[in-house]
């Protein structure tokens, strides 16, 4: 199966020790910063939409995108019984489109590091460039060796009523991939368990491989910090976020709205 398939049913579940809520603080103090405090913003790789309807809620007119058909649905249905009115579309971040441009990107819970070659970070980033206001503000995250090292060669396992999962880790360290083989369980209605199996292949970017893409793609390189924090990223740092500002000269074609 192709990632976020069998997993879009259950991910909310296995993934409820994100505290989402203290990152989309963390995330709004960021844009506050780069005075994005009203206005369109694009989630890429929204997923599930759960970043989405915090950045919603605080007011933000919210476009989500993500390539998975099941996490979109999941999302939709969520925003629907908020009452929530966000758009999401079903596009690969590596040929998105939109009909206008927006404020700000944002690209949360290391969707990026899904993009695993080189020339394809270039292209997204590009893309970012092309849709964002004139100085718009880009800001993702990246999950780094670190985290991959720590978790190499592991098994996780997790069993809830509703579902279970294992997860064997593998990471590559000579091609900085890090790939996990997730068989997940999902109880039915009828009291059986529906079997789905996936595997999910991740890249590692150094920082100066991420500022060179920025740079290729015409967007300027702002910030680096170690998550959550404004200081700079260390060793032991296992997540990093990076900020990003649009610049109009790379790309004449830019969609105005």
């Amino acid at each position: 199966m192709e990632p976020y398939t069998g997993l879009a049913a259950l991910y909310d579940l296995f993934m409820d020790n994100i505290p989402y809520e203290e990152w989309s603080v963390y995330l709004r103090s960021l844009l506050a910063e780069y005075n994005i405090n009203t206005g369109i913003i694009l989630d890429l790789g929204c997923g599930t939409g759960n970043m989405t309807e915090f950045l919603a809620a605080a007011g933000y007119d919210m476009i989500g995108i993500d390539n998975s058909d099941e996490m979109l649905n999941v999302a939709m249905d969520k925003a629907y019984d908020k009452g929530l009115d966000i758009l999401y579309l079903l596009q690969d971040m590596r040929e998105f489109e939109l009909y206008g441009t927006v404020a700000a990107v944002v690209s949360i819970c290391d969707s990026l590091n899904y993009i695993t070659d080189f020339n394809e970070l270039v292209e997204v980033f590009s893309l970012v460039n092309n849709y964002l206001d004139p100085d718009g503000i880009f800001i993702f995250d990246m999950t780094t060796e670190k985290k991959y090292t720590a978790i190499a060669d592991s098994v996780i396992a997790e069993n809830r009523d509703e579902g279970s999962f294992i997860w064997e880790n593998s990471y590559f360290a000579d091609k900085k991939i890090n790939q996990y083989d997730m068989t997940i369980f999902e109880k039915l209605e009828n009291g059986l368990y529906e079997k789905h199996q996936e595997t999910h292949i991740q890249r590692v970017y150094t920082l100066d491989e991420i500022k060179s893409a920025l740079e290729l793609s015409g967007l300027k390189f702002e910030a680096c910090y170690k998550a959550f924090t404004h200081d700079e990223p260390d060793d032991n740092c296992e997540r990093i976020y990076v900020i990003a500002r649009e610049t109009i000269n790379h790309n004449e074609n830019k969609k105005r709205k």
